[in-house]
């Protein structure tokens, strides 16, 4: 059987155009494009046969298929030719048993996705090596790309240039001066990339990018193209796999720019409609309050919506106002019976911290996801047996200064309730002992 999939109008005016075209919007409507799969084809195989494949797959040494994203290759990208795929052996990231917060907050069946375990340290792997695959082919078959770029608050630049950079594609990347994280700023800089640091907040940078691709020969990067989705959705399918194709209660995720949503519900909408699963999880999205324009679209019951001014949050990856994915949310949102609310910079900071406290060592980002599950616990809205998936997007270590400014108590607004800062004592036997048993043995 030969598998397809194509670029289709989001909105449901069925204006398709084909993967190698480079083109962002629908010139019917202007609404955003998604990648769609041709699923009478992949009925070929029956959902145990599906399952088989994927199972047999998992980290094997047969190229492409031993990567998260590749080992479903027919479910993501089939057109692209193997030699052309570009991949770091991304996904298949642990689902951690946070088993020490889960019984402190009564849901013991409580598990964190660590998407920030990655190549470059952020879930953003998973959608850029298909779309730097799908570039890399476009260049075999004689396509004029000069460049890709992309528009980025840390971690889509990261992604970026490492899998740019192993494909021999220049980069492009468009950031907001001194509103990255250093260990963010320093990866496209060590890959290669053209930085560019910009003197405004990632909607400017954004504005800019989408102005700057519509040269065709640089190709847009950012989630605002839906082959960036199509790596992502492997998420969900991925956390189900993990729990032996059984399905969570709930996935709490962090909520920015909207793509990673919209990506989440994609990929597990796609098992339902192949028989893989029976139902749906509920989703909750987390947006940091300084950055909400999803929640309090929310509010209205979605009937409303405008863009925000992002104020400065620690969560700087998901610091946007103006989310390009905002539509693609709404319906999975609705899909899945979804919620939305938010996290204070307090809130963040401590849950955070709190987890950290029991193993993990989590981003901001994941420290948003973490407070609003602690507020559905506390209403009521997750119960003591529901399964819960909170999924982390990056790796703690990218956010250095955050913790450090943590433990010393120098975050603004944030009353740290589990600052751990060293003790200083002199090199001396009594004065350490004595502060061991005033921290441990008291």
């Amino acid at each position: 059987m030969t598998y397809t999939s194509w670029f289709e109008c989001t909105r449901g005016c069925g204006t398709r155009y084909a993967i190698d075209e480079v083109v962002y919007h629908c010139e019917n409507c202007g609404g955003l494009l998604d990648v769609e799969h041709d699923l009478g084809a992949l009925q070929d195989r029956s959902a145990g046969e599906w399952k088989a494949l994927f199972d047999q797959r998992v980290r094997t040494n047969q190229w492409p298929y031993g990567s998260g994203i590749w080992g479903k290759k027919e479910w993501v990208l089939p057109q692209v030719e193997n030699e052309n795929i570009v991949s770091m052996y991304e996904g298949h990231t642990n689902t951690f048993w946070a088993r020490q917060l889960g019984e402190e907050i009564g849901v013991p069946d409580l598990w964190v996705k660590q998407c920030g375990n990655s190549h470059t340290g952020s879930f953003k792997d998973l959608g850029m090596t298909v779309l730097v695959s799908v570039v890399n082919q476009m260049l075999a078959d004689g396509k004029p790309i000069r460049a890709v770029a992309c528009a980025s608050t840390g971690d889509t630049s990261a992604a970026l240039a490492a899998y740019a950079a192993a494909a021999d594609i220049p980069a492009v990347i468009l950031l907001p001066h001194g509103k990255v994280s250093t260990a963010q700023l320093v990866q496209p800089i060590a890959n290669h990339a053209l930085v560019l640091a910009l003197d405004t907040d990632f909607d400017g940078c954004m504005a800019i990018v989408e102005q700057l691709t519509e040269d065709p020969t640089i190709y847009l990067a950012n989630s605002m193209n839906s082959l960036r989705i199509e790596g992502q959705k492997t998420i969900g399918i991925e956390i189900v796999q993990q729990f032996n194709w059984q399905v969570p209660d709930w996935i709490i995720i962090p909520a920015g720019n909207l793509g990673n949503v919209s990506a989440l519900g994609r990929g597990l909408s796609m098992m339902r409609a192949l028989g893989l699963i029976d139902r749906l999880p509920r989703i909750a999205c987390a947006q940091a309050a300084n950055a909400n324009p999803l929640y309090l679209s929310y509010q209205t019951g979605f009937k409303e919506y405008t863009a925000v001014e992002a104020r400065a949050t620690a969560a700087s990856a998901i610091q946007i106002g103006a989310p390009v994915s905002y539509e693609r949310a709404v319906k999975v949102l609705k899909a899945f019976d979804g919620i939305v609310d938010q996290a204070s910079e307090d809130e963040l900071a401590n849950a955070s911290a709190r987890a950290d406290k029991t193993g993990l060592y989590t981003c901001p980002q994941t420290g948003v996801a973490l407070a609003v599950m602690f507020k559905m616990v506390a209403r009521g809205e997750i119960k003591a047996d529901d399964r819960v998936v909170v999924i982390s997007t990056a790796h703690g270590l990218k956010f250095t200064d955050f913790k450090v400014d943590y433990h010393k108590g120098d975050l603004d607004g944030v009353k740290a309730k589990y600052a751990n800062p060293p003790v200083e004592i002199p090199a001396d036997l009594n004065a350490v002992n004595d502060a061991i048993n005033r921290a441990i043995l008291c």
